[in-house]
């Protein structure tokens, strides 16, 4: 089974040094998940890891490292849920970003535990279906 890869865990990966508690435990998992090939990615998750990158030569650094992770296809379905979790979750006062729920929502629709270390996804799941990697 695959496993949605949230932009957090990449983060943590990529980082020659992090301050993450468990950052080592964290890349021993992802690298399990690679080795296995079981990774899964999406286009937006790609695009929150290269924005932002000053450098063009750190930039193509990591667009290559990212080459083999090829994207797993959106359908209207994916926006569309993405859509209704934004709006129960604002409906209960929970706030979070449109990339957030389209994560949500390619998890639950396509039943890929999504491997995050941001604590959002945990307030979104008291009030979403979708599932979590370790949990």
């Amino acid at each position: 089974m695959k496993v949605l890869i949230d932009t957090s865990v990449w983060s943590i990966a990529l980082r020659h040094s992090v301050s993450v508690t468990n950052a080592v435990e964290i890349k021993e998992q992802l690298s399990g998940l690679i080795d296995d090939v079981r990774v899964a990615m999406i286009g937006p998750v790609r695009q929150e890891l290269l924005s932002g990158i000053k450098s063009k030569i750190q930039f193509n650094r990591l667009r290559d490292r990212l080459e083999p992770f090829r994207d797993t296809p959106l359908e209207s379905g994916d926006f569309i849920l993405a859509a209704e979790f934004f709006n129960r979750c604002r409906s209960k006062g929970v706030q979070g970003s449109h990339t957030d729920f389209l994560i949500c929502a390619v998890s639950s629709r396509r039943k890929f535990p999504l491997f995050t270390t941001d604590k959002d996804f945990l307030l979104y799941k008291k009030h979403l279906d979708f599932p979590l990697y370790g949990s």
